[in-house]
């Protein structure tokens, strides 16, 4: 690397503006320079165009997603500071063999269990309908639903599951657990009661979703998966949209097949504001918070940073890659 040069660096989908907020971005070379975008990418026109001058690009979360195709027409592209653990996002074979680096940082998973039981309490005790009427002058438009002795459904005891299973029994609230690969002995752990996938969609209460998303997991929840639920059973989804079937759910939501839902992920992010979704009573909606936290960007960007130093350094950390990174073809 030339160090007369301008180091372009792009910070991706920083719709809250407040990513150089965080982290010592100072620390950085002088001869770095810094462009943010505060508006989504992926369904920019001029995407490519937009990012074809720069070296680095800071990307958050899964909002952007990189194929083959996409990494093959940013030539210049050569380091991407990722946040969080995962980047299914990215094609990380492709970056390898085009010499792009691939760094990614820790991903505290608090933050979203705390979501979850924020949405619970929420959605059973209708407080976000109950805030606005009140705000028009209207008293107790709702009856809630206490959670002492009901059936809490996870599907998922991961890092953020695992999380949201410990807080259950604080209420003596019953668990039932179901992935495709849970066991008893893991259920023990928090205890909960492995089932079957039927037998936790027709017996729980309330449902929250905390799989990953990929291939065998998307669309696992579907009309039939939710024709087993209870008509006063509610859904949860601080996960990933395209977990479950939109159109389905939307259905299922629209006939009162269940209660209610509340969904911090969606197919397409943004939501548009015309979406179904919005225009539902029977709805809790955020706009993907799970990670929204002071601490977790601290984390984000604060590694981010430290992966940027180093790469510049030639000695690049936190490197998903795979060890068969190719030289940069432009170093001489």
């Amino acid at each position: 690397m030339n160090p007369n040069n301008k180091i372009k660096i792009a910070i991706l989908d920083d719709y809250q503006d407040e990513a150089l907020n965080f982290g010592e971005w100072s620390s950085l070379p002088s001869n770095v320079d810094i462009t943010v975008f505060n508006n989504g990418m992926e369904n920019d026109t001029g995407f490519i165009n937009k990012l074809l001058p720069f070296e680095i690009l800071v990307t958050m979360r899964e909002r952007t997603w990189f194929t083959k195709s996409t990494l093959e027409k940013l030539t210049n592209l050569r380091l991407i500071a990722a946040t969080g653990g995962r980047q299914s996002n990215i094609d990380i074979d492709a970056a390898t063999k085009l010499g792009i680096t691939i760094c990614n940082t820790a991903s505290p998973g608090h933050s979203t269990a705390e979501l979850t039981w924020a949405l619970i309490f929420s959605l059973t005790r209708s407080i976000a309908l109950e805030d606005k009427k009140l705000r028009e002058g209207i008293w107790q438009t709702s009856i809630g639903v206490g959670l002492d002795g009901k059936k809490l459904g996870i599907i998922g005891l991961g890092r953020v599951g695992k999380d949201v299973a410990k807080v259950a029994p604080l209420f003596d609230m019953e668990l039932l657990v179901w992935s495709p690969n849970m066991t008893q002995k893991r259920a023990d752990e928090y205890q909960a009661k492995s089932v079957s996938k039927d037998t936790l969609f027709s017996n729980s209460d309330i449902i929250s979703i905390h799989i990953p998303l990929n291939k065998s997991s998307e669309g696992i929840i579907k009309k039939r998966e939710l024709s087993l639920m209870k008509s006063d059973a509610y859904l949860i989804n601080t996960s990933r949209g395209p977990i479950v079937n939109e159109n389905d759910l939307i259905e299922a939501l629209q006939t009162g097949m269940i209660a209610g839902a509340a969904l911090d992920v969606f197919d397409d992010e943004p939501l548009d504001k015309n979406h179904p979704f919005t225009s539902m009573e029977n709805t809790l909606l955020t706009p993907h918070l799970g990670y929204v936290t002071a601490e977790n960007y601290d984390v984000f960007y604060g590694t981010c940073v430290k992966n940027i130093q180093a790469y510049l350094k030639g000695t690049p950390i936190n490197v998903m890659n795979p060890d068969s990174l190719p030289a940069d073809p432009n170093d001489n």
